[in-house]
């Protein structure tokens, strides 16, 4: 489904990401680890469309979208849950998920669409009328999930969902990235818990400053020394 190829990005002199190659199958979740630094973010916003490579090639079902405005990724079926939420906190819930779907123009499916990520989030249903800013961290976390959900992606790339969340959220979280997955949407997982991010995952690539180091089956990884000792603790 996504296919990165040899994808060279820098900012200015400096080259953040060395030619790194991977790729993201059809019903997987598999996820990039890494320190802070790797440039696991720059690789996500180069993705995305945030940001164009120096060289190299994304396809998205074998389409190069390297020059394709931002927007027409969504169009095309790749939504990007930002690190750090980036809600927009003077509008309300139910305004966020609406801006989720700018790109669509079926109705009835963005209404049924709705009640999906409602019945996903149940907070954000009760909460629909109430201002983004005023909601927690966790809360927060789910409508950025829940808004990204509206663009009805076939791919969503998730950038430090567990980000600053207590373990408990961290928990309901990974249970709701699990249960999207099973539901038919691929995912592309950046994390630092690497802990939770592998147990989850069905691949996964370790990043280290700009370039892949490693890479193998979640399992694989999380048994791995070299991991368990840079990443897990071990």
């Amino acid at each position: 489904m996504l296919k990165v190829e040899n994808l060279v990005v820098r900012y200015g002199m400096i080259e953040a990401i060395k030619g790194i190659t991977f790729e993201v199958r059809d019903g997987e979740i598999v996820t990039l680890i890494g320190a802070n630094g790797a440039g696991k973010t720059t690789t996500m916003h180069t993705i995305s469309g945030l940001l164009k490579p120096a060289s190299g090639d994304v396809l998205l079902d074998g389409v190069d979208i390297t020059k394709v405005p931002s927007h027409k990724i969504v169009q095309m079926g790749l939504a990007q849950v930002p690190e750090r939420r980036r809600v927009f906190a003077e509008q309300t819930v139910a305004e966020n998920l609406d801006l989720g779907a700018y790109t669509r123009k079926d109705k009835d499916g963005i209404k049924k669409d709705l009640e999906h990520v409602y019945e996903l989030f149940p907070r954000l249903k009760e909460r629909s009328s109430q201002l983004a800013g005023t909601l927690s961290g966790g809360e927060q976390q789910m409508l950025a999930m829940g808004r990204a959900l509206m663009a009805k992606p076939k791919i969503l790339l998730m950038d430090e969902p567990s980000m600053g969340l207590s373990p408990l959220l961290v928990q309901e979280i990974f249970r709701i990235i699990t249960d999207i997955n099973k539901q038919g949407t691929t995912i592309l997982l950046v994390e630092q818990n690497a802990k939770m991010a592998l147990a989850i995952a069905n691949r996964a690539y370790v990043l280290e400053t700009g370039k892949i180091t490693l890479e193998g089956t979640g399992a694989e990884l999380a048994n791995d020394e070299r991991v368990q000792k840079a990443y897990l603790g071990g």
